[in-house]
């Protein structure tokens, strides 16, 4: 299949959603699939999809992989609108994918491998993720000129998201759809997401400088040498290197150090010990703000575009 790409087309979606200025909506141009890309019978883009379980390339549809991806990335007892919302983001981030990029797995165009894609989880599909799905089939989120952005999540805010240059460690400009706001986490979300500690012996957490371009000797000294607007860590100053908070994040699990948001930094010289609030990078929707804004009434739709900057949602197929 080819890919998919962003091509406009000059024709305006009227009554766009737009978000984040306080301006009235702006008409925008509405993306279209160019001809010649594959579709089933109901016009549905169809994709050769990588499924890692089953070391196999299974032909569907792009709502079905959506579905998968929402059981893997959000609980299947979710309220429906925060699905909802999960599924936008989810739709957006395939459309983007395959737009720009191939897939690691020849003659696939996207995969179920986290580390290339999204999480992915056809067990846990039940009726509330296919009603969510499809009552918002095609919907994607665009910019003011129509392209697809990238539709950042993750789990719990610690009470602020960041811009992707903090967050991420985003190399390129920042985008203008990302933003800095409150997470309005849920009071519901665990203890283990909210807020954690950790302990990392000298030797590891030495390995994972050097892993990020580091070089410190020990951990005698570290402290943390630069915040971003959210308050989350961007470099870390160890032994006197700087070393990239994002990077070291991954480099130690993401799911050790959950997050770069760090309320402590000490070293005995024998191990570091972080502790900090949040559960991921911080950039764009956190789930668990999702889960409290459904439960306030919000539409899947309002919810996808609350963390974003004049996004707009158009319906795409």
């Amino acid at each position: 299949m080819k890919l998919l790409c962003t091509l406009l087309t000059c024709a305006l979606l009227a009554g766009c959603t737009a978000h984040g200025t306080g301006d009235a909506p702006a008409a925008t141009p509405q993306p279209s699939l160019p001809a010649g890309i594959a579709t089933d019978e109901t016009g549905t883009p169809t994709l050769e999809v990588y499924v890692t379980a089953d070391d196999t390339i299974s032909a569907m549809d792009i709502e079905t992989y959506v579905m998968g991806v929402v059981a893997g990335e959000m609980k299947n007892d979710w309220p429906l609108e925060a699905l909802k919302a999960q599924a936008i983001l989810a739709r957006t981030f395939v459309v983007r994918f395959v737009s720009e990029k191939e897939s690691r797995y020849a003659g696939a165009d996207i995969s179920t491998d986290i580390a290339e894609a999204q999480a992915y989880n056809e067990e846990n599909i039940n009726d509330r993720i296919r009603q969510a799905v499809e009552e918002t089939t095609g919907q994607v989120l665009v910019t003011a000129s129509g392209t697809l952005p990238y539709t950042w999540f993750h789990a719990h805010s610690g009470g602020t998201t960041a811009l992707a240059r903090e967050g991420l460690g985003w190399k390129d400009a920042e985008p203008a759809y990302t933003r800095i706001t409150e997470g309005l986490d849920s009071p519901e979300s665990p203890a283990e997401a909210k807020a954690w500690s950790v302990d990392f012996p000298a030797e590891e957490f030495l390995a994972a400088c050097r892993k990020v371009g580091a070089d410190p000797r020990s951990i005698d000294e570290i402290s943390i040498y630069e915040k971003g607007g959210s308050g989350r860590a961007v470099t870390l100053m160890v032994d006197g290197e700087k070393v990239p908070a994002a990077e070291l994040r991954i480099a130690l699990g993401s799911t050790v150090m959950r997050s770069t948001l760090l309320t402590e930094l000490t070293s005995d010289g024998k191990s570091v010990h972080m502790e900090g609030r949040g559960y991921g990078h911080g950039v764009g929707m956190p789930q668990w703000g999702a889960y409290a804004l459904a439960q306030d009434g919000l539409t899947g739709a309002d919810i996808a575009l609350h963390y974003y900057n004049d996004l707009s949602l158009v319906k795409m197929w």
